[in-house]
């Protein structure tokens, strides 16, 4: 009898002591994960500031250059204003040297 009680004691004890055991062992798991884990969770954020940079940078060349494409209006205007001031500075010459060229085209109104 003495036996059989030997080993109902040890697996009461076994039993009872089963979960200090399973958290014992969880608690060492996460001791050792954690720096890693930590690490990880570091990388991640400074990757996450980097593409937060890259986006903002690439968002804002984009802006730049709808800009531009925008502007070409603009700098065609222009383009035919120079054209046209060149047209009469050409003339002008023309008439203070005594020539006559054609008549400069009047300024239209792009």
């Amino acid at each position: 009898m003495g036996h059989v009680t030997d080993k109902f004691t040890e697996s009461v004890y076994v039993l009872a002591n089963e979960p200090s055991v399973a958290l014992y062992r969880l608690q060492e798991h996460v001791r050792r994960s954690l720096p890693e884990l930590a690490q990880h969770k570091a990388d991640m954020q400074r990757w996450e500031e980097q593409s937060q940079g890259a986006i903002y940078t690439v968002e804002y060349a984009c802006s730049a250059v709808k800009n531009l494409v925008d502007s070409s209006l603009y700098f065609r205007s222009v383009e035919g204003l120079l054209k046209q001031a060149i047209s009469i500075r050409d003339h002008m010459n023309a008439t203070a040297q005594g020539h006559s060229p054609e008549e400069p085209p009047l300024p239209s109104s792009a």
